[in-house]
C-alpha cells in the first residue's frame, strides 16, 4: 500500500501479534522476566493483567517463542470451552499418545501419565492460556484439577493465565478462592507514557526497514499519546490511517493534520485527543486568518505614517 511511498519493507503498525515487532517497554520487559524467571523454576501459576489492546497476545508469543526445547507448550487462545473441550484440548497441545482413543473419563489418567513421562526427560510442561476471562466457571475448576497433578517434588503442569482486567474480578470469587491462593506471581500491563510511545513508533519503523528522518513531526505524536492513551493497539490503528492519509496525500512527513484525520476516523480514540484533534484542526485557519489581519492593520500602520 504505502510501503514503497516511505521506504519500508513491510507494514509497521499492523494488528497481527508479530514478535518481530516486539516492544520491551518496562511494563512487558518486567513481565517477561518474571514469567521466565517463574517458568525456571517451576512455580505453580502466574498471571498477566492488561486492558484491552496492552500487548497481551505479542507478549504471550514471544513467551512461546523464548521457551527452549526444555519446555512443553501447550497454548489455547481461546479458552470459551467446556471442561471436557478444555481436557481434551491441553492433552493435543501437549502431544498424549492415542488420545482419540480415550474415553472423556480417561483424559486426565492420560494426561497425568504423560506429563510424568515429560518429567523423567527432564521437561517442564506449561499450559498458557489466552483470554483467560472468558472461561467459564466449571472449566476453570477443571483447569485446578488439572494443576493437581504433582509428583512429591514437582508441579507437573504449570500455568500462565494471561487476561483482562475482568480476569481479577473472576478470581476474586468466593467458589475460586482455592485457584487464586495458588497464583503466585502476578504483573500488569500499562499503556505506555509519552517518551516510551515516541521510542516505540521509532523502534515498529525501523523494524519495517525504515531508515530516514523521523516521520512523525513532534506534534503529530503529541496528538497520538492524547488520542492513543498510550495503549499499543490504538497507537498502531492510528499510526497505520495517518500513513494512509499521507500517502494518499502525497504528503511527508506525518503531521498532526494527517493524525487529526485518523483521530475522526478511529471511534476508539480517546475523548481528549479528540477534542485536540478538532482544536488542531479547527486553530490552523485561525492562525492563518489572524496573520491576514494583522499584516492587514500593519500595513494600514505604516501606510498612515507615509
Amino acid at each position: 500500500m504505502y510501503n514503497s511511498y516511505f521506504q519500508l519493507n513491510e507494514n509497521p503498525f499492523s494488528l497481527t501479534p508479530d514478535t518481530q515487532f516486539y516492544f520491551n517497554s518496562q511494563s512487558h520487559l518486567d513481565a517477561l522476566n518474571t514469567l521466565l524467571l517463574a517458568l525456571r523454576n517451576g512455580e505453580g501459576f502466574i498471571k498477566i493483567v492488561g486492558e484491552v489492546g496492552t500487548g497481551k497476545t505479542i507478549l504471550c508469543r514471544k513467551l512461546l517463542a523464548s521457551l527452549d526445547s526444555s519446555y512443553c507448550t501447550a497454548y489455547i487462545p481461546n479458552p470459551y470451552l467446556r471442561p471436557d473441550e478444555l481436557k481434551a484440548v491441553v492433552g493435543e497441545e501437549l502431544r498424549v499418545p492415542n488420545l482419540s482413543q480415550l474415553a472423556t473419563h480417561q483424559l486426565i489418567p492420560a494426561i497425568n501419565q504423560h506429563l510424568i513421562n515429560l518429567a523423567s526427560d527432564h521437561k517442564k510442561a506449561v499450559l498458557i492460556i489466552d483470554e483467560a476471562q472468558a472461561m467459564p466457571r466449571e472449566t476453570i475448576e477443571t483447569l485446578r484439577l488439572l494443576t493437581n497433578l504433582e509428583t512429591e517434588k514437582q508441579k507437573l503442569l504449570q500455568v500462565v493465565l494471561f487476561g483482562q482486567p475482568e480476569l481479577d474480578k473472576l478470581l476474586n470469587r468466593a467458589d475460586l478462592r482455592q485457584l487464586k491462593q495458588r497464583i503466585v506471581f502476578a504483573e500488569y500491563l500499562v499503556p505506555f507514557d509519552r517518551k516510551t510511545l515516541v521510542q516505540y513508533v521509532d523502534y515498529r519503523l525501523s523494524s519495517a526497514g525504515y531508515d530516514g528522518p523521523r516521520l512523525f513531526t513532534p506534534a503529530a505524536l503529541r496528538l497520538l499519546n492524547s488520542a492513543s492513551g498510550g495503549v499499543p493497539r490504538l497507537i498502531n490503528i492510528l499510526c497505520h490511517k495517518a500513513m494512509l492519509c499521507a500517502f494518499g496525500k502525497g504528503d511527508s512527513p506525518i503531521t498532526s493534520y494527517h493524525l487529526s484525520k485518523a483521530v475522526e476516523d478511529t471511534p476508539e480514540s480517546r475523548p481528549w485527543g479528540k477534542m485536540s484533534a478538532w482544536l488542531d484542526r479547527s486553530v490552523q485557519p485561525l492562525i492563518g486568518l489572524s496573520l491576514i489581519l494583522a499584516l492587514a492593520f500593519a500595513a494600514i500602520l505604516y501606510g498612515g505614517r507615509l
